[in-house]
This record gives C-alpha cells, structure tokens and sequence, in this order.
C-alpha cells in the first residue's frame, strides 16, 4: 500500500466513526480546501519577506495537513489516483514550460 493510500485509508477511517461522509460532497471538500489555504495564507499576510520565514512552524504544518487531508478526500471521492493525476500534471507543465524558455522566468505560459 503506498503511503498516498495509507493516509487516506486513515483519514476515511477518522471520517467515517464520526459520520462526516454525509458532509464531504465534491463542493464542500473543494470550499473546505481553499478555506484551509486561506488560513495558511493568513499566517503570513503583513509580514515582510523576512518575517513570513520566521511565522510558526507548527501552524504552517497544521494547515498543510488540512489543505492536503481534503485534498486526498476530494480525490478519493472521485477514484483518482494522487500519483498519477500529480505526475500527468508534471508531464502537462513540462509541455508548456519548457525549460530553455521557462528557466529562471516567472511568465505564464502563454507570455512565454
């Protein structure tokens, strides 16, 4: 079993002793995700470039954890595998950033 699966097998457990799958449709985990990276975003907003690198760790943590056990129930619910869509995604980036144009450039694809 890959540690992908694992995860997930254990927050499906954690979920589902509490009766929460009722809850965890496509629309709310995808509100769920973005509320989540909203708060992680909030931990760094009004702080320099040099303040954001010294915010807490634990609560960095914290919200990467929810951000990603979402994530991994949003994808589970619709029977994606984590591994695959991340790596045809790679594959899908490398065809529009290709690296003698997008190295050390920050441009969208299209400006490239």
């Amino acid at each position: 079993m890959s540690d992908l699966q694992e995860l997930t097998n254990k927050l499906l457990e954690f979920r589902n002793a509490r009766d929460w799958e009722q809850f965890h449709d496509s629309k709310n985990l995808a509100t769920a995700i973005s509320i989540e990276a909203a708060e992680l975003n909030e931990l760094f907003l009004w702080k320099n470039l040099e303040q954001s690198e010294e915010v807490d760790r634990d609560k960095i943590k914290d919200e990467i954890a929810d951000i990603l056990a979402y994530t991994l129930l949003l994808a589970e619910r619709h029977g994606f595998n984590v591994k695959e869509i991340v790596l045809e995604k790679i594959a899908k980036n490398n065809e529009k950033y290709p690296v003698e144009k997008a190295k050390g450039n920050s441009k969208k694809y299209t400006e490239l």
